[in-house]
């Protein structure tokens, strides 16, 4: 990778390991994990559950739990700092300010005996100068930008709808108008118009300020209308990575195949939605070859043996697969 592209790198993590150990045995939540983003821009990381997204997201703020998460190996930049070396005190002050997250459900995300103003506030307090008076302002002008009048930051939680709730989490990332957010599920359990709503505000916000986004779901519709760049992800290792084009249009994996037939399309014509057969394999006693050799359709002998390196298709694509391995 030449140097000007790498200056332009928000994140880069390279070989990431990350194991849960448990008293059933190790977990490998990510196994060999290689990620880049550019600043400004949108990556989504897509798989079913299990596949090690929230990992990944976690990882960027090193918040795996310790115990039983351990970071075995590898590196994570963040602005070409790695992070892994940094003391607690440095993490500290990156978290909400260099790097924020949108967690996954909004409904234990919020202290439920503090108003939503005074969360927010905290979270301005840590890492910006001034008071509390300051900081309760600044918080009602982050609810204005959701669209939650600011008039209702002396409100509590519980008297907020879900996607209400969602987009206070939403404030409380953006207080401190991190350089990369990470939001991990953030229209889980919300209905389709409110889905809609908190996307179109997501991407109006980061066109406004610049930010970069990594973008994790398992909803395809999602990551469409929403990410440049997508990473397909299965039982802890990256399997193909493309542009948006490259992964609807020109998938090359059989699994990223198989997610985009289990989804209802307008501009086609299904008779009916395949499913994927089987389960993802027990990552406690992980498979040597590729982890979704047994439920593949075109399997090979050799895929059961050994992970297959990296293909490139074009500039953009590439897979790990031993169906693509004759087509470098």
């Amino acid at each position: 990778m030449s140097e000007d592209i790498k200056k332009d790198l928000t994140a880069e993590i390279r070989d990431l390991v990350v194991e849960f150990r448990t008293d059933y045995g190790v977990v490998q939540a990510l196994n060999g994990l290689e990620l880049e983003i550019e600043r400004g821009k949108t990556l989504g990381l897509v798989g079913e559950t299990g596949a090690g997204k929230t990992t990944t997201g976690l990882s960027l703020l090193r918040l795996i739990p310790n115990p039983p998460g351990v970071i075995v190996s590898g590196s994570i930049k963040l602005d070409g700092k790695d992070i892994l070396s940094m003391s607690d005190k440095e993490m500290q002050a990156i978290r909400g300010k260099t790097v924020a997250m949108i967690f996954q459900d909004p409904m234990t995300s919020l202290d439920p005996v503090m108003t939503v103003e005074q969360q927010i506030a905290e979270v301005i307090k840590l890492h910006e100068e001034g008071g509390q008076a300051e900081a309760l302002k600044r918080a009602r002008e982050m609810l204005e930008l959701v669209g939650i009048p600011g008039s209702r930051g002396g409100e509590y939680p519980h008297q907020f709808s879900g996607g209400m709730k969602q987009r206070v989490v939403i404030a409380m990332a953006l207080a401190c108008n991190p350089e990369l957010l990470i939001a991990d599920e953030p229209t889980t359990a919300l209905d389709v118009t409110v889905q809609a709503d908190i996307l179109d505000m997501m991407k109006g916000i980061q066109q406004e300020h610049g930010m970069t986004v990594i973008l994790i779901t398992h909803d395809l519709g999602i990551v469409a209308d929403c990410a440049r760049h997508i990473i397909v992800m299965y039982a802890g290792k990256v399997v193909e990575t493309g542009s948006a084009e490259d992964i609807f249009y020109r998938p090359a994996h059989p699994y990223t195949k198989a997610l985009l037939s289990a989804v209802p399309r307008l501009d086609l014509e299904q008779g009916h939605l395949e499913t994927i057969e089987g389960a993802p394999p027990n990552m406690a006693n992980p498979p040597k070859g590729c982890p979704f050799a047994d439920r593949c359709p075109r399997r090979l002998p050799v895929c059961g043996k050994e992970f297959p390196q990296n293909t490139r298709l074009s500039e953009s694509h590439q897979v790990c697969c031993w169906l693509q391995r004759g087509s470098e």
